[in-house]
């Protein structure tokens, strides 16, 4: 699937089809290229034969850091660490976490049983991620899936912020494993808790405690472990 912002294409990248507008929006904000949806107009889907084109407009501050990357991507012989070019971008600072109640593993169990209903393509096929929101009970709210883990919580992050529903309060769940990448999305996404069914890696902790993201790991139907 291509994404292409203001006639500009901006990434390449396997994804499923399903929900494709609510990838563009969630790519869009947790790329930072979008500060919310009504930032987005116009998206637009089209099946070609090698895939699928989904092409927006892109209005606010964003465009200065569309234009830059596209000029900056011209020149690059290689991909650095999903497409950043070195070491200093992976430390940028996050934006602050709101202050938020922590939840209760309870709630997590309820949220891990209900989750496989939610699930239609990952029932049929085995083969895709789910990201979901959760209430402070655990009731489920939406759930987006996709083949790549990323996707998922981008389309999750994009359903939520087209409805006009914030992610917090509140707790997103993820079946990805849980990199760094998945907390700085959900932490741009504006999350405020998050659960993964694997451990972290230890840039995820390190960037979730400094974000002050409530962050939980190796989820199961009866244990859980806080590691932030």
């Amino acid at each position: 699937m291509a994404l292409e912002f203001n006639g500009l294409s901006y990434a390449v990248m396997m994804a499923s089809p399903q929900d494709l507008e609510d990838f563009a929006t969630g790519f869009a904000l947790s790329e930072g290229l979008a500060s919310s949806a009504a930032d987005l107009a116009d998206i637009a889907i089209a099946e070609v034969p090698q895939g699928w084109i989904v092409r927006a407009r892109l209005a606010g501050l964003g465009i200065d850091k569309l234009e830059d990357r596209v000029r900056r991507r011209a020149a690059e012989s290689s991909c650095g660490l999903c497409g950043i070019e070195n070491l200093a971008e992976v430390a940028r600072p996050l934006p602050p976490v709101a202050g938020h109640e922590p939840i209760e593993p309870a709630a997590i169990f309820t949220a891990l049983a209900a989750l496989r209903d939610h699930q239609p393509l990952g029932r049929e096929t085995g083969a895709a991620h789910a990201a979901a929101h959760c209430q402070t009970n655990g009731t489920i709210t939406a759930v987006r899936e996709d083949v790549g883990r990323h996707n998922a919580l981008d389309k999750l992050i994009g359903a939520k912020a087209r409805a006009g529903e914030p992610l917090a309060p509140g707790f997103v769940l993820s079946t990805a494993r849980c990199s760094y990448e998945i907390v700085e999305k959900a932490v741009r996404g504006g999350a405020t808790s998050l659960v993964c069914i694997s451990l972290p890696t230890s840039l995820a902790v390190e960037r979730a405690s400094t974000a002050g993201l409530s962050l939980w790991a190796l989820a199961r139907d009866d244990s859980v472990l806080k590691v932030a």
